[in-house]
């Protein structure tokens, strides 16, 4: 006896199939990224990290397309109006944006305090005085570093935003549209936190490696170091709902 497999479970697989390629070919392209050669050693691995998180929501956009709506003889629809926030995580998705608005805070601060490098390269590192010596530090989130983050971040959330108002107001039922709004949002939350991660890293490196950072540096260190967990709890989450979106509770 022949097993014959139903249209919508073949789309299924491909949503999923679409989602792993998408994190197996940013895992590629950040390995590649991360080894490329030159003089600045920070720039690849802000391509690698913006590319992976580029990728994972491409793959998940992706794998959205490929399921179309529900063709129904009849369509019904209820009453009550559709709202994108009524499908996504109730406790993580306001915990994604606040990380997203730590990224474009940590970096505007950044370009803000940012000073030329040792061979005068604006928006690299952070000039750090200590009695009469002065000390360029980086790689320091600068405008050099920040534009492409800044960027990446924008044409991501724009997608994803996108996508998830083209979800609430198609047809289909309400578990569909909270499973591919979940896996949406953890893609956009993975490029945030994986975003935040990167800066917070290039901020802490410089802190630690700081001899006259003062009251100021302690009180920047109390505010950045558990940005670095919280960022590393959501990539864990983001990462797992976008392979298993039905496996991960949130209410």
């Amino acid at each position: 006896m022949i097993d014959t497999v139903s249209p919508e479970r073949l789309l299924a697989r491909a949503d999923l199939c679409a989602r792993w390629a998408g994190l197996a070919l940013g895992a590629v392209v950040a390995q590649a990224l991360a080894t490329t050669g030159g003089d600045d050693m920070a720039m690849p691995f802000v391509s690698a990290v913006t590319a992976f998180g580029l990728c994972a929501v491409g793959g998940v956009l992706l794998g959205d397309s490929l399921t179309p709506a529900p063709q129904e003889a009849v369509r019904t629809a209820g009453l009550a109006p559709r709202r994108v926030r009524d499908h996504v995580p109730p406790r993580m998705a306001p915990l994604l944006v606040f990380q997203a608005a730590c990224v474009v805070v940590l970096l505007t601060i950044g370009a803000a305090a940012a000073s030329p490098d040792r061979i005068g390269r604006t928006g690299r590192a952070l000039a750090v005085t200590c009695g009469r010596t002065t000390r360029h530090l980086g790689p320091w989130p600068g405008l050099y570093y920040a534009a492409p983050v800044l960027v990446s971040l924008t044409l991501g959330t724009a997608a994803c935003v996108w996508s998830l108002r083209r979800i609430a107001h198609r047809p289909g039922d309400n578990l569909r549209r909270h499973d591919r709004s979940w896996a949406i949002t953890a893609a956009w939350g993975l490029l945030a936190s994986s975003q935040l991660l990167l800066v917070v890293g290039m901020i802490a490196r410089v802190l630690f490696y700081s001899k006259c950072a003062g009251m100021l540096g302690n009180v920047t260190a109390l505010v950045v170091y558990p940005l670095v967990l919280l960022s590393l709890f959501s990539l864990g989450w983001c990462l797992f709902t976008i392979v298993m979106p039905r496996a991960v509770g949130d209410e």
